[in-house]
C-alpha cells in the first residue's frame, strides 16, 4: 500500500497539496480573523441586552450521561490488505465513535483496538449497489462499464458499508437481518452524532468559523447548503480543502491509474484517503494557531466593546440605514418576484416529517413510561424502580427505538425547490431536526426523573407509586407538546433563511455587491473590528424576507396545523421551582434503587457502564461468531423483546391507551409470579460471557445442545419465538453459567476516539483466532499485527 502511495504522490506533488492548502487555509484564515471580531460584540451584547425566545418547560440535562455505552458486539470487517472478512468485536462509546478490537476478549483485557473510526462526513450504505454508483462517480476519468467486476463481494446479504467522498472507506457484514437493521440504526446514529462535531454552546467560536466558511464560499461563487459542515472544525476545513484540490489531482493521477476498473478503484480512494490525512494534519496546525491568535486578541477586544457599545451600535445602525436605502427596495422585489411564491410549499414540505417525527418521539416516549408503569405493577414496584429507571435514562441515546421517529424525517423531499434555491441535497435539514428530536426525548425523559424522584418519598405502596408516574406522565406530556412547537417553529424559521438568504445573496451579487465597497468608509477604524459591511449587508438582506417567513409560520400556528402553537399561547411559571430541581446533582437509579451495592470495587466501572441497545440473541448453530451483550447491560431490546415481564393474571389485556390509563389509575391488587429470569438473575453476576480454550467451548457447546429447549436464564434476553414457545410449556430450571472472571480480567474502560485523533498507528497484539464468515466453526489463523488505525 505504501508502494502505491508513493508512487502517485512523490515529492512534488505533495509539495503541490500542501502549498494550495496553504493557500485556501490563508485566505480562510482572514475570513475567521473578521469575523470573530463580530461574534465577540454579538455576544457580548446579548450578554447585556438579553432576549431570546419563551422559556422551555423542560429541563435539560447539565451533566451529560457518559458512563454508557451505545452498543457492543461482532460483526464482520472486510481487510483490504489481505481481501479476506474477519470477524471483529466492536464497541461503540458514549462519544459515538466505532472502536473495533481483534475480539471480545481483547476488549475485555484493555487490549489496543485495531481501528478507531470517527464517522463524520460519512454515509451509510447498506447494498453494493449503491457503493458501485458512488465509486464509479468519483473515480478519475470516463465512468467503467457496468458489466466490469464488482470492486467488493460480500459473502452475506446484509452489507453495510461506510463511504466517505475524500477518506478510507469501511466495509462491514452481518448475518440476520435483525442484526442488519440494528447496526444500521447505530452506524447512522454515529453519523448524525460526528456530524454535529461544532460545539453548539460556544457563543463566539462557532458562529465565528461557521459564518467565516460561509464567506468564503460565496468569495468562490459558492452559494447554498453545503453537506460537508461535517465533524470538527478541522475536519471542515479539510473538507473545504479537498473539494479545491481534488479535481486538480484527478487530472494529474488519474490518467496514470492503470488496471481493470477494480484494481484503479482501489489505488485512487487510497491516494484520496493519504492526501486527505495530509491536509487535515495542515489544518488542524493551522486552525488551532488562528484561534489562539483570535484568543490572545480577545480580552482587548471585549474592553473595547464593553466600553463604546453604545457608540459601536450607533455605528452599526448608521451603516445599516445607509445600505438599506441602497439594497432594501432591490431586495423586496426579488422576494416578491422569486421567493414569496413558493414560501408556503416549502414550509408545508418541512412540517409534515417534521411534526410526524416529533409526534412519533412523544409516543415512544409514552409507550416507553407506561410499559415500565404496567411492570411495576406486575414485578414488585419499588424493588424493580431503579433498574426500570435507569434504562428509560439512556431511551433518547437508543438509536433503535428512536428509529422510527428519525425514519420520518428521512421523508423530507425537496424536489423541485432544489434547483431552484441551490439545495444540494436535504440531509442538512434532516440531520438537524433528528438532533433536536433527541435533544428533546433527553429533555422529556430528565424532566420525569427529577419530578418522580421528588415525589418517592411520599408514595408508601405499589398502588401510589403507580398513579404517581401516570400523573407526573401526563405533566410532562404537555410540557413536551409545548416545548416541541417551539422547537419546531425555530427550526422552521431557519431552515427557510438557510434556503431563501444564499438564492437571494446570488441574485442580488451582479447589482448589489459591487457597490458594498462605498460604505467602508462609514465605519469608524477603532470599531471595524466588530462592524463589516458584508455582514451588515447581509443583514439588510435577511430583513426583506424575515415577515414573510415570520408571517407564514405564525399563520401556520393559528390554524393549528401539526399541532403548533400560537406564539400568544406562553406557559409562564406553570411549576415555578421546577428549574431549581436541576441544579442538583444527578440521580443514579441504579445506586439509590439497584438493591444492594457492589461488594468488588474493581467491578464498579463495568457495572456502571451500561449498554443502551441489547443485542440480538440468536442460536450458536445460526451463527458463526458469538454475539453477546456487555458487561452489566440487562437492557431490552426492541418490539419483538417487549415482554419484559409476565403477564398479569387478568384476562385481556389493553388495547388502547385509554384502557391502560384506566388500569393504571384502578386500586391494584395484583401478585407478581415470580419467573424463571427472576431466579436465574442472581446467578448472572455481571452478565460477562468470558472466552474460554477450545476444549472448554466444546464441552459448553454440548451442554448447550443437551439444554437447548430449556429457556434462558438472562433477564430481559430477547429470545426468538420458538424460545418463547419452549418457555410457555416446558418447566424451566436455570440455566448454567460460566464462572465471572476473575479479577484480573475484568473490563477495562474502553478506549474512546477522541474527534481530533488523527492517523496515528500504533502497535497491537493480534489476540485470537479469526473467523471467516463461508464456515460456521472454522478457525483461521492469528492474523499478523495491522496496528491501530485512528480515524479522524
Amino acid at each position: 500500500m505504501g508502494d502505491v502511495i508513493s508512487a502517485h504522490l512523490d515529492e512534488s506533488r505533495r509539495q503541490f497539496i500542501a502549498e494550495k492548502t496553504g493557500k485556501v487555509l490563508a485566505d480562510f484564515s482572514q475570513f475567521y480573523e473578521e469575523q470573530y471580531g463580530v461574534a465577540l460584540f454579538n455576544s457580548v451584547r446579548y450578554e447585556i441586552e438579553g432576549g431570546g425566545g419563551p422559556q422551555a418547560q423542560l429541563l435539560h440535562r447539565k451533566v451529560p450521561l457518559e458512563d454508557r455505552t451505545i452498543f457492543s458486539g461482532n460483526l464482520f470487517q472486510y481487510m483490504e490488505e489481505n481481501k479476506k472478512w474477519r470477524n471483529r468485536y466492536s464497541v461503540v462509546p458514549h462519544n459515538y465513535g466505532l472502536v473495533l478490537y481483534e475480539n471480545k476478549l481483547a476488549y475485555e483485557r484493555g487490549l489496543q483496538p485495531r481501528i478507531l473510526v470517527n464517522s463524520a462526513g460519512y454515509k451509510v450504505l447498506t447494498s453494493v449497489d449503491q457503493y458501485l454508483e458512488l465509486i464509479n462517480n468519483s473515480l478519475p476519468g470516463p465512468a467503467p462499464k457496468s458489466g466490469n467486476a464488482a470492486l467488493l463481494k460480500c459473502p452475506t446479504q446484509f452489507p453495510l458499508i461506510l463511504w466517505h467522498p475524500f477518506a478510507r472507506h469501511y466495509y462491514f457484514c452481518v448475518m440476520t437481518g435483525k442484526e442488519h437493521e440494528k447496526w444500521r440504526a447505530v452506524f447512522q446514529d454515529c453519523v448524525r452524532h460526528c456530524n454535529n462535531g461544532i460545539p453548539e454552546d460556544s457563543k463566539v467560536e462557532a458562529p465565528a468559523f461557521t459564518d467565516a466558511v460561509r464567506m468564503y464560499r460565496q468569495s468562490k461563487e459558492q452559494y447554498g447548503t453545503w453537506d460537508m459542515l461535517c465533524g470538527n472544525e478541522a475536519q471542515v476545513l479539510s473538507n473545504l480543502v479537498m473539494e479545491e484540490i481534488l479535481p486538480e489531482l484527478k487530472n494529474m493521477i488519474g490518467p496514470r491509474l492503470k488496471g481493470k476498473a477494480q484494481e484503479r478503484h482501489r489505488v485512487w480512494i487510497q491516494v484520496s484517503d493519504a492526501v486527505y490525512r495530509m491536509v487535515y494534519d495542515q489544518t488542524k496546525a493551522s486552525y488551532d494557531a488562528a484561534v489562539s491568535k483570535c484568543e490572545h486578541q480577545r480580552p482587548g477586544m471585549q474592553s473595547t466593546i464593553r466600553t463604546d457599545m453604545d457608540q459601536i451600535i450607533q455605528s452599526k445602525e448608521h451603516l445599516a440605514s445607509k445600505i438599506k436605502a441602497s439594497v432594501l427596495s432591490k431586495a423586496e422585489i426579488c422576494v416578491r418576484n422569486h421567493v414569496q411564491p413558493y414560501i408556503p410549499s416549502i414550509l408545508e414540505a418541512l412540517m409534515i416529517p417534521t411534526s410526524q417525527g416529533f409526534a412519533e418521539v412523544r409516543e415512544v416516549f409514552f409507550k416507553e413510561v407506561t410499559d415500565m408503569n404496567m411492570n411495576i405493577v406486575n414485578e414488585g414496584g419499588m424493588e424493580k424502580l431503579g433498574e426500570y429507571m435507569a434504562k428509560l435514562s439512556q431511551l433518547a441515546f437508543h438509536p433503535v427505538k428512536m428509529q422510527p421517529g428519525y425514519e420520518k424525517m428521512d421523508m423530507l423531499k425537496l424536489e423541485g425547490l432544489q434547483q431552484r434555491f441551490d439545495v444540494s441535497s436535504a440531509s442538512v435539514f434532516k440531520q438537524r431536526a433528528q438532533i433536536l428530536m433527541r435533544q428533546q426525548m433527553d429533555d422529556a425523559v430528565y424532566t420525569f426523573e427529577t419530578l418522580l424522584h421528588q415525589e418517592l418519598g411520599k408514595t408508601e405502596n405499589k398502588e401510589e407509586l403507580c398513579k404517581t408516574i401516570q400523573r407526573i406522565l401526563e405533566r410532562v406530556l404537555k410540557k413536551y407538546d409545548y416545548d416541541s412547537s417551539t422547537v419546531r417553529k425555530k427550526f422552521f424559521r431557519e431552515a427557510l433563511l438557510q434556503i431563501t438568504i444564499p438564492f437571494l445573496l446570488k441574485k442580488l451579487a451582479p447589482t448589489c455587491k459591487g457597490d458594498l465597497a462605498k460604505f467602508q468608509e462609514l465605519i469608524f477604524e477603532d470599531f471595524a473590528q466588530f462592524i463589516l459591511v458584508e455582514n451588515t449587508y447581509e443583514e439588510v438582506v435577511l430583513q426583506s424576507v424575515m415577515k414573510d417567513i415570520m408571517m407564514a409560520v405564525k399563520e401556520a400556528a393559528v390554524q393549528r396545523k401539526h399541532n403548533l402553537y400560537r406564539d400568544s399561547i406562553v406557559m409562564h411559571n406553570s411549576d415555578p421551582n421546577l428549574h431549581l430541581l436541576s441544579e442538583g446533582t444527578p440521580i443514579d437509579w441504579g445506586e439509590e434503587f439497584g438493591g444492594q451495592p457492589d461488594s468488588d470495587p474493581s467491578d464498579e466501572k463495568q457495572r456502571r457502564a451500561k449498554q443502551v441497545v441489547s443485542v440480538i440473541h440468536v442460536d450458536e448453530g445460526a451463527l458463526p461468531y458469538d454475539v453477546t451483550s456487555l458487561e452489566g447491560s440487562q437492557e431490552v431490546t426492541e418490539p419483538e423483546e417487549s415482554e419484559r415481564c409476565p403477564s398479569p393474571p387478568t384476562q385481556g389485556s389493553p388495547s388502547s391507551v385509554k384502557e391502560v390509563r384506566g388500569m393504571l389509575v384502578k386500586e391494584f391488587q395484583v401478585e407478581a409470579p415470580v419467573t424463571v429470569s427472576e431466579k436465574a438473575e442472581e446467578q448472572l453476576s455481571n452478565g460477562t460471557i468470558i472466552q474460554e480454550s477450545k476444549d472448554t467451548v466444546k464441552e459448553k457447546e454440548k451442554k448447550a445442545s443437551a439444554e437447548e429447549d430449556r429457556p434462558a436464564g438472562f433477564p430481559g434476553a430477547p429470545q426468538d419465538e420458538e424460545r418463547e414457545a419452549a418457555a410457555a410449556t416446558t418447566p424451566a430450571s436455570p440455566a448454567k453459567l460460566p464462572s465471572p472472571a476473575p479479577p484480573g480480567e475484568v473490563q477495562k474502560d474502553c478506549l474512546e476516539p477522541s474527534d481530533k485523533e488523527t492517523g496515528e498507528e500504533v502497535s497491537a497484539r493480534a489476540c485470537e483466532e479469526e473467523v471467516e464468515p463461508p464456515a460456521a466453526s472454522s478457525h483461521g489463523t492469528t492474523e499478523d499485527n495491522e496496528g491501530v488505525q485512528t480515524e479522524f
